[in-house]
């Protein structure tokens, strides 16, 4: 498969996002009519019961330690909408410097992570996942305070559920998420 790093990093651009279709497995772009972002001020939050784990520092964080075991957390459910040919696609965006994983370790293993993708100043995450239970929820608030000291503009998380309404994720009409992303694509951040 050719993957077109250019043409898809333009479709991330300009508000599409990539998934393979549950039945078909066909990869396409999709947009929403509301676009969910988590908050990168302080309106972000997390359960109270996180911070005792937090506190408790048992999860070291990595980036991109272990890419390839980020994506496949992140497709091992019993639905997904990542296929073999979208998991591609985020190797060749990672080998391009544009896709990353964000980790949480406990010892010697991948105990959850966030897979994501940067262009200019917002980091769009795609999945997330973890093995060890609140791995992944300190990845999140371990994400937001790296974005937040990078300057970073915007965090999308394309589509709410109730998992992300708890660190504060909101939804914004399409237009509004348009100005935003033309903005956060104007500044010049770095996740590593």
């Amino acid at each position: 498969m050719q993957v077109d790093v250019p043409n898809i990093i333009e479709g991330y651009a300009h508000g599409y996002f990539l998934m393979a279709d549950e039945q078909t497995h066909s990869l396409g772009w999709y947009a929403s009519r509301q676009r969910a972002l988590i908050p990168l001020d302080n309106t972000f939050r997390y359960p109270k019961s996180l911070q005792r784990v937090l506190n408790q520092e048992k999860f070291t964080i990595a980036i991109n330690k272990d890419f390839a075991g980020v994506v496949a957390g992140c497709a091992n459910r019993e639905t997904t909408w990542i296929s073999p040919e979208l998991e591609e696609v985020y190797f060749v965006l990672y080998e391009h410097g544009w896709a990353y994983s964000f980790e949480a370790w406990q010892g010697d293993e991948l105990a959850g992570g966030i897979l994501g993708i940067v262009i200019g100043g917002v980091f769009v995450g795609e999945s997330m996942f973890y093995n060890i239970p609140d791995a992944s929820k300190v990845a999140m608030v371990k994400l937001v305070e790296r974005l937040r000291d990078r300057s970073f503009f915007m965090f999308d998380a394309q589509i709410i559920n109730p998992h992300l309404e708890r660190f504060g994720a909101y939804e914004v009409e399409l237009e509004k998420y348009q100005k935003m992303l033309k903005k956060a694509l104007k500044c010049r951040c770095q996740l590593l």
